[in-house]
């Protein structure tokens, strides 16, 4: 079956090569549900609806002259919070962003920095809140300088938060410069990275020696110095500081989960790479995931050979599609040259046949396509790589590493990152992915399918302060991959992720499963679990982010544990606490959390 699906959807990518896909997009925006969740389709910004246009009853009195005040959504990258009539603005400078912050002390407003909404967890706003009194901070259209040092030992970039990280990653390539890794979407800011300790996937190679001025761990452990607005006692206002990476006041503003606001960053980087990256759809998952020490290609093998792997396996199927990276500084010459990022076009333009599908199981509620549906998924990106001929691509780094449009499908999605050492990771998969597909087995056995996206695996190293020279051993507290120094041999993060359409029946009660087996089954001597800030945790039977023993014990506990009673959950939220004591960058789910 497979196989013939496979060979129609390769003669069907041909055909269609040259055909405009507007009857596709009418298709898909026709529907409801789909158009309400944003599954299918990417979406731009809604119009903009002035401050002079809008009942003079509602518009934020006194906001600082000058700033033009508009409304305008916010929807997220699921699609499943989505506020109408937020008022918004795009402040032209730092110094716009201080005003505002002043004004909302002054005038019980929150204030949110608004970036590309690409997130799930609603620690900028909630979902289904009418009228609420916040002001969102549009960062994009104006603050996104960039500036490149290279007269020092090791490159540095400075740039404000708005820029994107396609753009930012242009402006390194084009100095010659990188990272070692960064995540796969390009239309995401510096910002929001920062903010959730975003990371790509990567640790080194057998061998393989790291560059000055990288890290394999988040983006966030790169920064050298960072500009916040922060209260000044003083002045009794916010005001502009700087913080240097060797100042521990720095700690709980590298990675602040939306509980600060920054402005710019100076981050080091390091000269530029060329990798290869090739991609197999005929590695047996047994194989591929199978017991710790079983030979053959076996994820922590590939780590070993290339140090930089992911793994997506679409449910009910044999067989994952594997990613794996590998540092050639020459063409190998069965491999394809690509100048550009964005090399799987048949992810980002969905195929019919993944369409049509995803409308009876999302729109029609006939979950007992699922099964069909991974096997489609999976027939439509091997056929779309060949077709594509991008199984085996080289490149400039940001070419290989940005890989992920806004046309991509839109799914929610849970993640942990699973602290270990290196030699365990491969007993870290195979547990997870044994439990994963007994659980998926038996909830079909009842006629249920509460997972109809892939599985991803990435691994990633720690965000060692050593990484930067000039850290004075400062590493972000509350980055899930901040090191633990009672384990000193947990080097290594492996980051688990479950992807399903919002809305799915019986989604959270899977996602509470998973996450409680998650939580008891690495709590041991070899693994410790801390959330994907990102992504869905904290779940109950009904929803994300609500169980009050996860979001008031489990997650503090998990910078708690092992740390320095100087620099852990409850240093993270005094620091944060004295630099925004009017809460004003505060969100409902930061209340939950009690930071």
């Amino acid at each position: 079956m497979i196989n013939k699906l496979c060979k129609e959807l390769e003669n069907g990518f041909k055909r269609r090569q040259k055909k405009v896909r507007s009857e596709r997009r009418d298709f898909l925006l026709s529907t409801a549900k789909i158009a309400t969740v944003g599954a299918l389709t990417g979406w731009l910004p809604l119009a903009r609806i002035r401050a002079a246009q809008a009942a003079t009853s509602s518009v934020p009195a006194h906001f600082p002259p000058g700033i033009s005040l508009y409304k305008q959504t916010f929807r997220n990258w699921a699609g499943d919070i989505k506020v109408d009539d937020i008022w918004t603005c795009s402040p032209l400078s730092p110094d716009d962003v201080v005003q505002i912050a002043n004004w909302a002390k002054d005038n019980a407003y929150k204030i949110r920095p608004r970036g590309m909404m690409h997130n799930w967890s609603p620690f900028s706003i909630a979902a289904d809140v009418e009228f609420p009194a916040v002001v969102m901070l549009d960062m994009t259209a104006h603050l996104t300088a960039v500036s490149i040092d290279q007269s020092g030992p090791t490159p540095q970039v400075t740039a404000q938060t708005g820029i994107t990280m396609e753009a930012l990653l242009m402006a390194l390539e084009n100095a010659g410069l990188g990272m070692t890794a960064t995540p796969a979407p390009g239309d995401i800011t510096l910002g929001g990275v920062l903010a959730i300790d975003g990371h790509g996937t990567g640790v080194p190679a057998k061998g393989e020696k790291p560059l000055a001025g990288g890290t394999y761990g988040s983006v966030a452990n790169l920064i050298l110095a960072l500009t916040a607005v922060v209260y000044d006692d003083d002045s009794r206002s916010y005001v502009l500081r700087e913080f240097v990476r060797s100042d521990p006041e720095i700690a709980a503003l590298l990675v602040h989960i939306g509980r600060a606001f920054i402005v710019e960053v100076t981050l080091q980087v390091s000269q530029n790479q060329r990798l290869r990256c090739q991609s197999w759809f005929n590695i047996p998952a047994t194989e591929l995931f199978g017991p710790v020490a079983s030979s053959g290609r076996s994820f922590s093998n590939f780590l070993d050979s290339a140090g930089r792997v992911e793994a997506i396996w679409f449910p009910f199927t044999s067989k994952p599609w594997v990613k794996v990276w590998t540092v050639s500084p020459n063409k190998p010459f069965l491999s394809r040259l690509t100048t550009q990022p964005f090399n799987y076009t048949f992810s980002d333009n969905i195929p019919d046949s993944v369409s049509e599908l995803t409308y009876k199981i999302v729109t029609l509620g006939q979950g007992g396509m699922t099964p069909s549906y991974g096997n489609v998924q999976y027939a439509a990106a091997s056929a779309g790589l060949v077709t594509t001929v991008s199984w085996d691509l080289w490149g400039w780094s940001k070419n290989l590493l940005l890989y992920v449009r806004p046309t991509t499908l839109h799914v929610t999605a849970n993640g942990y990152a699973v602290l270990t050492k290196r030699e365990n990771v491969q007993r870290v998969i195979n547990e997870f992915t044994t439990f994963y597909q007994k659980r998926l087995a038996a909830y079909q056995q009842m006629h249920r399918f509460p997972m109809n996206g892939p599985v991803e695996i990435r691994v990633t190293g720690l965000d060692n302060p050593n990484d930067v020279p000039s850290s004075n051993g400062v590493s972000p507290i509350l980055s899930a991959l901040r090191p633990r120094p009672d384990r000193p041999e947990w080097d290594t993060a492996v980051w688990l992720d479950i992807l399903t359409f919002p809305g799915t029946p019986y989604a959270n009660r899977f996602y509470r499963e998973i996450e409680q087996w998650i939580n008891a089954n690495y709590s041991g001597s070899y693994a410790s679990v801390r959330p994907e800030w990102s992504k869905g945790w904290g779940y109950s039977d009904q929803s994300a982010w609500s169980d009050p023993l996860a979001l008031q014990t489990t997650v503090p506990n998990t910078f708690r544990v092992g740390q320095s009673s100087a620099s852990n959950w409850d240093t993270a939220k005094a620091g944060l606490s004295k630099h925004d004591p009017y809460r004003i960058f505060s969100s409902a789910l930061h209340d939950s959390l009690s930071i």
